[in-house]
C-alpha cells in the first residue's frame, strides 16, 4: 500500500477542491493518505492530519498543491528526508510541477503503478559569518542571493572560489543558485538555462556596472566565499528569494553544494526541455 502525503497552499482558491478530489482519488485506490493539518480540518478529515515532519517520516511521497513557490519551501522543510515531490500546480507558471489539477486522475494512476521517474536536484547550503562568527546555515533549492536594498547605492561583492579570488562585482549584487535555480531569478538577471542534471553552481551578477561582468559557470564540488560590502547597511542575503536576512559590510557568505538533494517525481515522457519549450514559451517566440 502506498502511503501519500498531501500538502496544500491554503492560499490558492482552489486548494481545497483540488485536495478534496485528490484524497478521494487516493483512497478510492486503497492508497493510505497523511494530510497537511492545515488542510485536513478543511476537508472534514482531521483526523488525517498531521505536520509537515510527520509527513516526512511516515510518508512514501509527498503530492505539494500551489505554486513553484510552495513547492520550494516544502522542498526545505524536508530536505533530508529523501522523500519524492510531486508538485500539482495552482499557480501561474509552475516551471518545477509536474501534474495539473485537470489531469489528477492521470497523476494518481502513474503514482501507484509506479509510472514515474525521480529527478534528483542539486540543493545549496549557505552559512553566514560575521567577524569569524557563525550567524546561521540555510538550505536553498533554487538560489542564494545577495541584494542591495530598493533605493540604496551599489554594494560590491567580493568572489573567491576555494580562497582564489575570481572577481569583485559592483552593482545590485550577485546570485549563486543550482542548475534548477538557473530557470529562476537568475535567468531574469540574464543567466543561462542549465539542464537539472548538471553538477555546476552558477555566479549571476546582478546589475553589474561593468560591461564585462558576465555570469560564471563554476564547480559543483568547490565552495564559493562571497564577501560584501558598502558605504550602507541596506544589504541583505535572500534564500529561494522568500526568506532575507540583513547584511552588514564586512559580511562573508560561504556556498556550497548540500548534502541534501530534492528527489522530483517526473513522468517518464516530455522531460526539462518540454517544460522549456510550454512553460516558458513565451520568452522564446
Amino acid at each position: 500500500m502506498k502511503k501519500i502525503g498531501i500538502i496544500a497552499n491554503k492560499g490558492k482558491p482552489e486548494a481545497r477542491i483540488v485536495a478534496r478530489e485528490l484524497l478521494y482519488l487516493l483512497e478510492d485506490r486503497g492508497a493510505e493518505v497523511f494530510l497537511d493539518e492545515h488542510i485536513a480540518s478543511d476537508l472534514g478529515r482531521a483526523e488525517l492530519g498531521t505536520t509537515v515532519e510527520g509527513i516526512g517520516k511516515q510518508a512514501d511521497l509527498v503530492c505539494v498543491l500551489g505554486g513553484d513557490g510552495t513547492l520550494l519551501g516544502i522542498a526545505r522543510q524536508l530536505a533530508g528526508r529523501s522523500l519524492p515531490i510531486l508538485g500539482i500546480n495552482l499557480g501561474t507558471l509552475g516551471f518545477l510541477s509536474e501534474a495539473e489539477p485537470e489531469n489528477l486522475q492521470h497523476a494518481v494512476d502513474n503514482l501507484l503503478l509506479g509510472k514515474y521517474d525521480i529527478e534528483e536536484r542539486t540543493m545549496l547550503e549557505a552559512t553566514l559569518v560575521r567577524k569569524e562568527v557563525s550567524l546561521g546555515t540555510y538550505t536553498a533549492m533554487n538560489d542564494i542571493g545577495i541584494a542591495k536594498g530598493s533605493f540604496c547605492r551599489i554594494i560590491q561583492c567580493a568572489v573567491y572560489l576555494d580562497n582564489a579570488y575570481v572577481a569583485t562585482f559592483s552593482g545590485d549584487g550577485v546570485i549563486v543558485s543550482t542548475p534548477t535555480g538557473s530557470t529562476a531569478y537568475s535567468l531574469s538577471a540574464g543567466g543561462p538555462i542549465v539542464a537539472p542534471n548538471v553538477d555546476m553552481l552558477l555566479l549571476t551578477p546582478v546589475a553589474p556596472h561593468s560591461l564585462t561582468a558576465r555570469p560564471m559557470v563554476l564547480s559543483g564540488n568547490e565552495v564559493i566565499r562571497i564577501e560584501v560590502d558598502a558605504v550602507h547597511q541596506e544589504m541583505g542575503l535572500s534564500i529561494d528569494g522568500q526568506f532575507g536576512y540583513r547584511l552588514e559590510g564586512g559580511d562573508q557568505i560561504f556556498i556550497k553544494k548540500s548534502p541534501y538533494v530534492t528527489p522530483l517525481i517526473k513522468w517518464k515522457t516530455g522531460g526539462f526541455f518540454e517544460a522549456i519549450r510550454t512553460k516558458l514559451q513565451g520568452e522564446w517566440e
